[in-house]
């Protein structure tokens, strides 16, 4: 059962807010975190203010598209019908090495082969015309 099957397209981010500029620099192939203007701290998911120091004042910065493997579950049974067909899939912690956390998926490494601190990298893939979701595949050390 996929989506040309059942008509239910798999739930994508609402472009709007935060949000929206998150995936709007997703769009065009980068990758960016919010970074507090006065600790400097990074943050995800993105938000007005700084948890560490409670500033205001805040940028996006590009961050390098490198982390690690934090954590990962495998998802056998889809609570979802748009995502039956994708089972058995992982939805993957990454830490970045700015030290914020993405949950993604690791495209190109099936769930069994997934490893603790593991290297990655971003890759954008378009899920439709508006949206284009960060995703990773296996990085080199």
């Amino acid at each position: 059962m996929n989506q040309v099957e059942t008509g239910i397209p798999k739930p994508l981010p609402l472009l709007e807010g935060l949000a929206g500029e998150f995936y709007g620099y997703c769009k065009n192939g980068e990758l960016r975190f919010q970074r507090c203007r006065d600790c400097r701290s990074w943050r995800h998911v993105p938000r007005e203010m700084c948890a560490g120091c409670g500033s205001w004042e805040w940028e996006w910065e590009r961050s390098s598209g490198r982390g690690r493997v934090f954590t990962w579950t495998v998802v056998v049974r889809a609570l979802h019908p748009a995502f039956q067909e994708a089972c058995p899939y992982a939805p993957v912690v990454i830490e970045m090495e700015e030290g914020v956390r993405i949950l993604s998926q690791v495209t190109d490494c099936p769930p069994d082969q997934l490893e603790i601190d593991m290297a990655v990298e971003v890759v954008f893939e378009d899920a439709n015309e508006d949206v284009t979701l960060p995703k990773f595949r296996r990085g080199t050390s």
